[in-house]
């Protein structure tokens, strides 16, 4: 086991070098500087489109703007949020926030270009139903020559899509949070029966298709964001004479990195720092890397820059929001200081310094939500990749191939799962980005289309 641990890790940092750093950050900050920050302008339209002013029933799709979103922000709004977090703090310091919220601004823009593709170039699979996704608008935008990429996101979708992350996680915070306060010893055999419940819970929602998986996740996801949001700013309230200070040591630390451990997994003072906050940046908003535009394909509209600008929301919500919650909790209560801790286990503590007795396990709670949800999202990836490569007949098998990853997950060391799922963002990231790259000019074309027509409605 530890030399399967070397390799991931050693993939994994491989992976995220200063080719992919360039494609997806600076990538995205060329489509931030390419639309002139036009999107940004149309913040409140996209509030209108996802409260559903513009619905159409009968344009194409499976599932309306707002159900989209949720559906990508179940996969979104996660482990990456709680876990991810913690694990940046603990290895970075306060300065890996900083460079978080970078991830999500550029990530805003990318999101808009690629969740706008998903729809303008949206294929079908070999039953006829429309489909949209990376693999879709490489073939369809850039035509059949460039399907190699398209089976390569697929590939690494397959894996990029398993959801042993957040289940490792959620497994380690029912057994520090539940299980041993109350004499309960961590074991593997408490660990795979952890594992066996929550597969039973994923399979009886994900076996019933997207329609099944988008109204489960609209229900709970605003939920889950609502509870965490109040919870966190206890914390925060109860801690209030020290937020500014850890609100401003964020800025101060993302360029003198005097907090970074120095971890051989990212390299080097603040060069390291900056991929350590941008890995986990997109590993909590996904920006770039193809997810989401599988989710906002699926959605019933004619106008693809509408679904660009609902998809813009999801980093804003999911990292400048949910993840800034997460590390000023950790910050202000001093753990990120004083305690061994890593993931869940530092917000953990976080919780059980500032409310005690029952913050620990109303963060469970969260926790639980927060993963489930994504556990619903995932699969709908999954199988969407196996069915570009296998066709649509063959999407079933890859639900119980899901299902069982969910005991691996449960059984498995943090930095095995968060390092597998890194290599395969990545390889998802390349063939995502440079298509969207190339295809720019053809959503900005349409763009500016859509916000000239938008400005001389009545």
């Amino acid at each position: 086991m530890e030399k399967i641990n070397y390799w991931v890790s050693e993939a994994a940092s491989f992976v995220w070098g200063l080719p992919l750093l360039i494609l997806l950050i600076g990538g995205g900050i060329y489509l931030l500087i390419y639309s002139r920050f036009l999107p940004f302008a149309y913040f409140a339209h996209a509030i209108n489109v996802l409260r559903g002013k513009y619905d159409n029933p009968n344009d194409p799709g499976e599932i309306s703007h707002f159900q989209a979103l949720m559906t990508a922000l179940s996969s979104t709004v996660g482990m990456g949020n709680i876990a991810g977090v913690a694990v940046a703090i603990a290895v970075g310091g306060p300065g890996a926030v900083f460079w978080m919220w970078v991830s999500a601004i550029v990530g805003m823009s990318t999101k808009f270009f690629t969740c706008t593709l998903a729809i303008l170039y949206r294929g079908k699979d070999d039953a006829g139903e429309i489909q949209g996704g990376p693999m879709y608008f490489i073939v369809e935008g850039l035509g059949k020559a460039w399907k190699p990429l398209a089976i390569m996101f697929s590939v690494a979708g397959l894996v990029g899509a398993l959801p042993v992350f957040n289940v490792n996680q959620l497994t380690q915070a029912i057994n520090d949070i539940l299980l041993v306060p109350n004499g309960y010893e961590k074991s593997f055999s408490t660990d795979l029966i952890i594992g066996i419940v929550l597969a039973l819970i994923t399979g009886v929602v994900i076996l019933g298709g997207l329609n099944r998986i988008s109204k489960t996740a609209s229900r709970i996801v605003p939920a889950m964001v609502g509870l965490y949001f109040i919870a966190v700013l206890a914390i925060l309230f109860i801690n209030v004479d020290v937020v500014p200070y850890y609100f401003k040591l964020i800025f101060t630390d993302a360029f003198a990195a005097d907090n970074y451990t120095g971890d051989p997994m990212f390299g080097g003072i603040l060069g390291a720092l900056i991929v350590l906050g941008i890995r986990r940046g997109a590993f909590s908003n996904e920006a770039g890397i193809g997810t989401a535009p599988m989710a906002h394909g699926a959605a019933k509209t004619n106008e693809p820059i509408r679904e660009g600008l609902v998809a813009m929301l999801g980093p804003f919500i999911d990292t400048i929001i949910v993840c800034t919650l997460t590390a000023l909790s950790i910050l202000v209560t001093g753990v990120w200081k004083t305690s061994e801790a890593n993931g869940v286990s530092l917000t953990a503590k976080a919780f059980s310094d500032a409310i005690p007795g029952f913050g620990p396990y109303l963060l469970l709670v969260c926790i639980a939500v927060f993963s489930i949800s994504s556990l619903f999202s995932y699969s709908y990836y999954g199988t969407k990749c196996l069915s570009f490569l296998f066709g649509t007949r063959h999407k079933h098998i890859y639900n119980y191939f899901y299902i069982g990853s969910i005991l691996l997950g449960a059984t498995t060391s943090l930095s095995l799962m968060i390092n597998l799922i890194d290599t395969f963002f990545a390889l998802m990231a390349i063939p995502t980005m440079l298509t969207t790259l190339i295809l720019a000019p053809k959503v900005m074309a349409r763009a500016r289309l859509y916000f000239d027509n938008l400005k001389n409605q009545p």
